[in-house]
């Protein structure tokens, strides 16, 4: 089960006035240490700890490798890794240099068969007040709609509806800018 938490802040962009809002991020528990996945691959695999971390290690140069010189490098069972960056834009060729670039990025592509097992997964909500208090928790169904504890007080409307009542969830800046469409994840 994906854990959500919504949390109402002030999203507003003006000095001196409040808007609140629920602002949805996920929640995570914590960083695995690398060992952590060696151990539970080996584990799996009935393929020692020691010959996973050496295949390991190997894959990460030579995907690194592979990536810097410009490749879209696949990562079996996940997706695929490129690096991209972020640069000011000139009009002139002439004013065309490396200091445009303003940050360099790794690009994740996840594989079809990660996108559908995420759209399977349960969603947990958990809303807080501005005061970290929890005022309510939902939880999906497993046709991906969302479901609310007092669903028999809150019928009707639009469920997808946002603070401004409009149902859009824009603002959605993911991609790269290059065009392929291919739902990039930054890291």
């Amino acid at each position: 089960m994906i854990q959500i938490k919504a949390k109402q802040q002030n999203v507003s962009f003006e000095k001196n006035v409040e808007k609140l809002a629920f602002v949805l991020s996920a929640h995570l528990y914590n960083t695995l240490d690398s060992s952590k996945v060696i151990e539970e691959a080996a584990k799996r695999s009935g393929i020692s700890e020691g010959v996973i971390k050496a295949a390991w290690d190997a894959a990460g140069e030579v995907i690194r490798t592979w990536a810097t010189e410009g490749h879209n490098v696949p990562l079996p069972g996940l997706g695929s890794m490129r690096f991209g960056v972020r640069s000011k834009s000139v009009q002139n060729v002439e004013d065309v240099k490396t200091s445009l670039i303003t940050a360099r990025r790794v690009i994740f592509t996840p594989s079809k068969e990660v996108k559908d097992e995420l759209l399977d997964t349960k969603i947990a909500i958990t809303c807080y007040d501005k005061d970290g208090k929890i005022v309510k928790r939902v939880t999906s169904a497993d046709d991906n709609t969302i479901e609310d504890e007092n669903e028999n007080e809150n019928q009707g409307g639009n469920q997808n509806e946002n603070q401004n009542g409009n149902g859009d969830n824009s603002g959605d800046n993911s991609g790269d800018g290059d065009g392929d469409n291919q739902d990039p994840v930054e890291d």
